[in-house]
């Protein structure tokens, strides 16, 4: 087995052969395949730093910041990219380019933020993507090295210690995932109620859209900032009823802020001023 790239996912077949000579207990090949990752890894940050730079921009979209929140849900994806890896090289009818697909979504973009969010200076940004870029590794090579294990690849006895290692590796990023996955249920459990809340008039007032909602978890209690669109502003009083029917629903408090736009409607047939 050979560490070179390949022009769909260029750290697929690296990974492979380190996952293949921790196994074997081949130091040149699971060598041979840490530096390809290493080197691989290191200049698409670099790429993804040089556009940040030249771009410029001053906030990223959802999609770059949903790389900075991994879950137990990407380790998921990862073992599942990983397997589909494994078993396209044992199996000669899966496509090279379906497994080498699987590879790239799962490293290149939390790979790409990490070199954006060092562009911006944005430490939390590229720290939570390396946090997935780690994650999808270990799963990656974890389920290459069980697929290799079930093939035949190699004995059970020999694979044991690399397997534990691996296995415990990735057993240390639980823990952050774990509560990532917890805050993320709670976060959908809280826009839930509060969709819930914003329709019930008795609540708030009719004509009332929520547009977005961001939680920050670290304050205490947790701050909510509601982006709504009413016809008519809102009172103290609303936003304190609000808070206690969250209260009851979450089973804890929480600070809303509201940012309200205001909503004007305007026909052709309304008389100029």
């Amino acid at each position: 087995m050979i560490c070179r790239f390949s022009p769909i996912a260029p750290l697929m077949l690296p990974i492979r052969g380190l996952a293949f000579g921790a196994l074997q207990a081949d130091i040149t090949l699971f060598r041979k395949g840490i530096i390809a990752v290493v080197v691989g890894t290191m200049l698409a940050v670099a790429i993804a730093l040089t556009l940040g730079l030249l771009v410029g921009l001053p906030s990223y979209g959802s999609e770059v910041l949903a790389r900075s929140r991994p879950t137990l849900l990407d380790l998921g994806i990862a073992v599942a990219a990983g397997g589909i890896s494994g078993y396209a090289k044992i199996e000669t009818k899966i496509s090279g380019s379906l497994a080498g697909t699987a590879i790239a979504v799962a490293l290149m973009p939390p790979i790409c933020v990490i070199g954006l969010g060092l562009a911006q200076g944005n430490w939390s940004l590229s720290f939570g993507a390396t946090l997935l870029y780690l994650t999808n590794l270990l799963g990656i090579a974890l389920s290459c090295m069980v697929t290799f294990v079930v093939a035949g690849y190699t004995s059970m006895a020999r694979a044991r210690q690399p397997l534990i290692w691996t296995m415990a590796l990735t057993a240390i990023l639980l823990i952050p995932l774990g509560v990532s996955f917890a805050r993320l249920v709670r976060q959908a459990q809280l826009e839930s109620s509060l969709r819930r809340a914003l329709l019930n008039r008795t609540v708030t007032f009719g004509r009332l859209q929520l547009l977005n909602s961001n939680t920050n978890w670290l304050t205490n209690p947790p701050e909510v900032r509601l982006s709504v669109r009413a016809r008519e502003p809102v009172t103290p009083r609303q936003v304190e009823l609000l808070e206690a029917f969250i209260k009851q629903e979450m089973g804890q408090p929480f600070t809303l802020i509201f940012e309200v736009g205001q909503v004007e409607e305007i026909r052709s047939s309304q008389p100029t001023p």
